[in-house]
């Protein structure tokens, strides 16, 4: 069983930065792959961003694409999503994801644990 923690999460106006982490319990954690998604009041779940269990892959939504950066540091059990030049269209919860998977996934069915998820909110 894998526990996950995001924080980071806050108010930033419109060009601002923030990083966003994901703590996980469980050892086996650092064999999964990763993946952030998002969603914003009254829309579906957007994918984010995915990471292979050792770094070597990521994917990026175009959205975010050359603004956000996937990384993991798998000795502390935690996936990081630093945000920058962020947009009013951010905001949203942000979601982090696991799956019992070395292999990174964009799909949201694929993943097997989920996070609660931390609002980013990005002001004009």
């Amino acid at each position: 069983q894998v526990q996950l923690v995001e924080s980071g999460g806050g108010l930033v106006q419109a060009g601002g930065s923030l990083r966003l982490a994901c703590a996980a319990s469980g050892r086996t954690f650092s064999m999964y792959g990763v993946g952030w998604f998002r969603q914003a009041p009254g829309k579906e779940y957007e994918f984010v961003a995915t990471i292979n269990w050792s770094a070597t892959y990521t994917v990026y939504a175009d959205s975010v694409k050359g603004r956000f950066t996937m990384s993991r540091d798998n000795a502390k059990n935690t996936v990081y999503l630093p945000m920058n030049s962020l947009k009013p269209d951010d905001t949203a919860v942000y979601y982090c994801a696991a799956r019992t998977s070395a292999a990174y996934t964009f799909r949201r069915s694929e993943y097997d644990y989920w996070g609660q998820g931390t609002q980013v909110t990005v002001s004009s």
